[in-house]
């Protein structure tokens, strides 16, 4: 007897295997006494035998799932940056100015709006503090100017450079203003031209300003301020409206009598901060520290959406990326120049 093996394919993996059987004595299954009857025999594949299935390849596995939701996150606050120095940045200038005018609408009626840099007991005033209200006719402008120059504080209106007299006093007012996000309110000043009108309310009064020149990069200083007159300087970025190349500035004269000056702040107490086209430095911080945090609940957002469910993740992780995501903002356009 004879015992013959058959594999109808290369290898044991859904393959069958076919044994035959040769015998000369008694009849086979198939066959007669002359032989060539066989018993065909099948085998159960081999458990586990063959090559692993194909790979799922790239983008299939989770890593690269996980890569593509972090990435998708990042654009999503990539945009929302743009629409926060534009359209977003516009209404929270609109909403702080209601409020600022809100506040130093009631002073001024009850007689106790700023007058200086410092309030009755010798302490500055604090950033952002409503100090004057600003109005161009001509330009449509109404602001109310808050007390500082730093990127923060020009967020929501224009600021007053503290080491300068209040706009009406004896002296020359510096106020500084933004010209393309945050409600740009001084974008329109270089259409400004000698005679035009500028009035500032103070809480020493109503002041009438006339402007005689709109100065430039090279272009000539102003003469000499006469002793006890009073002067007014609006200051915004000059060339493109996002690359900035120099800083532009109004030059207004007081009409009438200047008030007196008050204490000035002691030297050396403005902060690298506050100067002109200066970014706050101090919000780095802030960026390194929300975005760490941001970048944890990115992660956790996908891990729940893995371990959890889609709706569940939705619901749990966007109001907290929202939330972190804006003060993260925030803080980087604190960052950009104080009045762009």
């Amino acid at each position: 007897m004879t015992v013959r093996g058959e594999v109808a394919s290369e290898g044991f993996r859904g393959s069958p295997l076919r044994l035959v059987v040769d015998g000369t004595e008694g009849r086979g299954a198939g066959g007669g006494p002359e032989g060539g009857g066989g018993v065909d025999v099948q085998l159960a594949p081999r458990v586990g035998g063959g090559r692993p299935p194909p790979d799922a390849g790239p983008g299939g596995g989770l890593d690269y799932r996980l890569f593509g939701h972090v990435l998708a996150i990042v654009a999503v606050l990539s945009l929302s940056f743009i629409i926060e120095l534009t359209f977003l940045g516009d209404v929270l200038h609109s909403r702080d100015q209601a409020q600022l005018w809100a506040q130093f609408r009631i002073e001024l009626a009850n007689g106790v709006a700023p007058v200086g840099p410092l309030d009755e007991s010798n302490t500055a005033l604090a950033l952002g503090t409503p100090v004057a209200l600003l109005e161009i006719p001509k330009l449509s402008i109404r602001e109310v100017v808050v007390e500082g120059t730093s990127s923060e504080v020009t967020m929501s209106g224009p600021g007053h450079r503290r080491d300068t007299p209040l706009p009406g006093q004896v002296g020359t007012s510096v106020i500084a203003g933004r010209r393309a996000t945050y409600g740009g309110p001084f974008k329109t000043i270089d259409r400004l031209r000698a005679g035009d009108q500028i009035v500032v309310v103070t809480g020493q009064g109503r002041h009438v300003f006339k402007v005689f020149g709109v100065r430039r990069a090279g272009s000539p200083l102003p003469p000499a301020l006469p002793k006890g007159l009073g002067r007014l300087s609006l200051l915004t970025t000059d060339g493109p409206a996002t690359q900035p190349k120099d800083v532009m500035r109004v030059d207004a004269a007081l009409v009438g009598a200047a008030q007196p000056r008050g204490a000035a702040l002691p030297a050396g107490a403005l902060g690298a901060s506050e100067a002109v086209m200066a970014g706050d430095a101090t919000a780095l911080l802030g960026v390194i520290g929300w975005s760490v945090l941001l970048l944890v609940a990115a992660i956790g957002a996908v891990w729940i959406q893995y371990r959890v469910g889609s709706w569940q993740a939705w619901v749990i992780g966007l109001p907290v990326l929202l939330t972190i995501g804006l003060l993260v903002i925030d803080q980087v356009a604190a960052l950009l120049p104080n009045v762009l």
